[in-house]
C-alpha cells in the first residue's frame, strides 16, 4: 500500500515569500502542496494546488473538512499600508481566527505563523537585543500594526488553549528580497533619505533564509515564539552605504512632510510612520531560534541587500498581502 502524502497548506502562496516556500517544498518527497489565495500564482509548479479563495470564506473550510491537512503555514497578512484599517483588520484577525479555527476543528497538528518582528516597535529606550517576552509596543507610533500585533497575540493565546497543535510564531528581523515591504522599498529609492544625528542598529533577512526558518519552524516538537534574525546587526547607514546610492541627510523634524509628499504621489511605498526604524533601534535577540530551531542564516547583509535591490518598486502590483 503506497504511504500517504504528508499534506500542507500555505496562505498566501501567491505573495513573495509563498512562492519561495511552495517552490522549496514542492521538492520534497513525499509532500503534497496546497496554496490558498485569492490571487494569480504566476509560474507555478505543475504539481502544486492553488485555491483562488479567500481565506473568510466557506470554500475554504471545505479544503480542510474534505483533506487530511498535517501542517498550516499561515503567512497572508496584509501589511500594505495603502490598505483601510477595516480591511486590514477583517482580512488579518478575522482571517487568521478562521484558518486556526480551522485548524483545531479538523485536527491538524502543526501551525506556523509568519509574524513579524516590527510587533516590537522601534522605540529610544529598547533593549539592545529584544527577547520574545518583550512587550509589544510597534502599535504606540504606527497604528497600522495594531491589528498584526491582534493577530500575534491571538495566536499566542491559541497555543496554549490547544496545546495538542504544534503552534508556532515567527518574528523575522526586516526581510529583503524581491518582497514589497518598507525597508526594501526604502533601499529601491534612487536617493535614500536619513536623518540627521541617527545612525540606529538594523536588521535584515534575506528572503530565502526567512523561508529556511520557515521550512525548519514546521519540524515535529517545536511550538512558540521565535525572533528569526540574519547576519549581524550593523549601522543604517553602513546598511545604505552598500546600495551604492546618494544619501539626503535631513532634520527629523522636516522628513515626515517629504515622505508623506512622496507616499500620496506614490514616490514611496512606506508612510511616515515608519521612519522612525531609520531614527530609533529595534534589534532583535535570535537565540532561542538557533538554540532551539537551530536556524541560522546563509546570507550574508550584502547578499540581502542585492536582492532587494534586483526588484523594481514599480515592477507590477501586488494586492497588498506581503512580507514583514
Amino acid at each position: 500500500m503506497a504511504r500517504r502524502k504528508t499534506q500542507a497548506v500555505i496562505t498566501g502562496i501567491s505573495g513573495r515569500l509563498g512562492q519561495l516556500l511552495a517552490r522549496r517544498l514542492h521538492r520534497m518527497e513525499g509532500l503534497r502542496v496546497i496554496g490558498i489565495d485569492r490571487r494569480a500564482f504566476s509560474r507555478k509548479p505543475a504539481d502544486i494546488e492553488h485555491l483562488r479563495i479567500d481565506i473568510r470564506r466557506k470554500a475554504c473550510e471545505d479544503l480542510f473538512r474534505t483533506q487530511d491537512i498535517d501542517v498550516i503555514f499561515h503567512l497572508g497578512l496584509m501589511h500594505d499600508p495603502r490598505k483601510g484599517a477595516g480591511e486590514h483588520h477583517s482580512w488579518n484577525l478575522v482571517g487568521t481566527q478562521q484558518i486556526l479555527e480551522f485548524a483545531q476543528r479538523y485536527r491538524v497538528p502543526k501551525v506556523v505563523i509568519l509574524s513579524t518582528g516590527d510587533v516590537y516597535g522601534p522605540q529610544s529606550d529598547n533593549p539592545a537585543f529584544i527577547t520574545e517576552d518583550a512587550p509589544l509596543l510597534g502599535a504606540q507610533r504606527f497604528a497600522a500594526l495594531r491589528d498584526l500585533i491582534s493577530v500575534d497575540m491571538f495566536a499566542q493565546s491559541y497555543f496554549w488553549k490547544y496545546p495538542e497543535i504544534e503552534t508556532v510564531v515567527l518574528r523575522p528581523a526586516h526581510i529583503l528580497g524581491g518582497v514589497k515591504n518598507a525597508v526594501s522599498n526604502y533601499l529601491r529609492l534612487s536617493h535614500l533619505p536619513v536623518l540627521m544625528g541617527f545612525d540606529p542598529m538594523v536588521q535584515v533577512l534575506h528572503e530565502e533564509d526567512a523561508v529556511s526558518a520557515i521550512v525548519a519552524a514546521a519540524r515535529p516538537g517545536l511550538r512558540g515564539v521565535f525572533n528569526v534574525v540574519g547576519p549581524d546587526a550593523l549601522p543604517l547607514r553602513k546598511l545604505v552605504a552598500l546600495t551604492g546610492k546618494p544619501t539626503v541627510e535631513l532634520p527629523h523634524f522636516l522628513l515626515p512632510g517629504v515622505v508623506n509628499r512622496m507616499f500620496q504621489l506614490r514616490f514611496a511605498d512606506f508612510p511616515a510612520a515608519e521612519l522612525d526604524y531609520i531614527r530609533y533601534s529595534a534589534t532583535l535577540d535570535g537565540k532561542r531560534a538557533r538554540d532551539i530551531m537551530r536556524f541560522e542564516p546563509s546570507f550574508g547583509v550584502r547578499e540581502a541587500v542585492e536582492a532587494a535591490l534586483r526588484t523594481n518598486i514599480f515592477d507590477g502590483g501586488v494586492e497588498g498581502v506581503e512580507a514583514a
